[in-house]
């Protein structure tokens, strides 16, 4: 009988390593993040966020015209190739007030939004978490605010701000107003997270070894629940987006010349017939980012489903 030797002699730390490269566990975000490359929609969305966004920050800087600066050669012109998307009435350039524009309508939908994820995810863990009478309360006092007019409570909040306020003091009360009435839902899909894991095991380990409930709340259920919260997040903003350009359309945003996207629609629409690209490009702006933060959002609902998990 013979025996292959050469199997033998082979060294095996290198097919080890091998191995346990391939088995290696990742953690979810590296998970969520690889397959969320995969959706190539969802990848064109956070391409055109994370471009626009930029933009709007540094658009001092890369834009060819000032935000107010003005061609009288030029006025209520069409898209050509001095000014790709035309002029306005005083020969300012779209584009670059577009871009410009998205600071106020992104800025707002971004810190509303996070105002809201603070107020709501501290609410809900609360709730969710000591439940009983304490999460009784707390959860009639959401139903009681849905109740309540959204938008008449932030028209009504915009109206309470002086005319001649200055554009940090109109962005910092709709900051508050969107904060305020946008936190219930995230307050009610905390909560219900938190429901379900408080009384997993490694919770009641946790508890078991004497952790807090500030500590169990903060290093076991809350990281446990950001997916669903990231989620949320990201399909809060187009909403938010279109609110603000809804109160900027009717008046109750940015004062001019600091422009936003409702404000150039609002100013757009009054000269459809003889002018239709001051109204089309601002309203594309609009139409264009809540779509791309919905195709982000649907990929990174996706991308975290943990049924999907290990599947590709």
């Amino acid at each position: 009988m013979t025996f292959d030797t050469t199997s033998l002699l082979e060294p095996k730390g290198d097919l080890a390593d091998r191995q346990l490269l391939e088995h290696k566990e990742i953690s979810m975000w590296e998970d969520t993040w690889r397959r969320l490359r995969k959706n190539k929609m969802a990848m064109i969305a956070l391409i055109y966020v994370v471009v626009l966004t930029i933009s709007s920050i540094f658009a001092f800087a890369i834009m060819p015209y000032g935000r107010d600066e003005t061609d009288f050669d030029y006025t209520r012109e069409g898209p050509m190739s001095e000014h790709w998307f035309g002029t306005d009435k005083l020969g300012r350039d779209v584009f670059t007030r577009i871009v410009y524009g998205a600071q106020v309508s992104l800025g707002v939908a971004f810190v509303g939004s996070l105002t809201a994820l603070f107020i709501g995810v501290t609410y809900g863990a609360i709730s969710g978490y000591f439940g009983g009478i304490i999460d009784d309360l707390m959860m009639r006092f959401v139903d009681l605010m849905y109740g309540f007019p959204t938008m008449l409570f932030l028209i009504l909040m915009m109206l309470i701000v002086p005319p001649n306020s200055s554009t940090a003091a109109i962005m910092g009360a709709m900051f508050i107003g969107l904060g305020i009435v946008s936190w219930l839902n995230v307050a009610r899909l905390v909560r219900g997270q938190f429901l379900s894991l408080r009384e997993q095991e490694f919770v009641e380990a946790a508890r078991a070894l004497g952790a807090t409930p500030r500590r169990i709340i903060s290093r076991h259920l809350l990281p446990n629940s950001l997916g669903p919260v990231v989620i949320w997040m990201t399909l809060q903003i187009p909403g938010l987006i279109l609110t603000e350009s809804t109160l900027s359309f009717i008046g109750l945003g940015v004062k001019p010349p600091t422009p936003s996207w409702g404000q150039m629609l609002s100013e757009g629409w009054r000269a459809m017939r003889t002018s239709p690209h001051l109204a089309v490009f601002p309203g594309l702006a609009i139409t264009i980012t809540m779509i791309a933060f919905n195709f982000l959002g649907d990929g990174l609902r996706d991308a975290l489903d943990p049924t999907m998990r290990g599947r590709d």
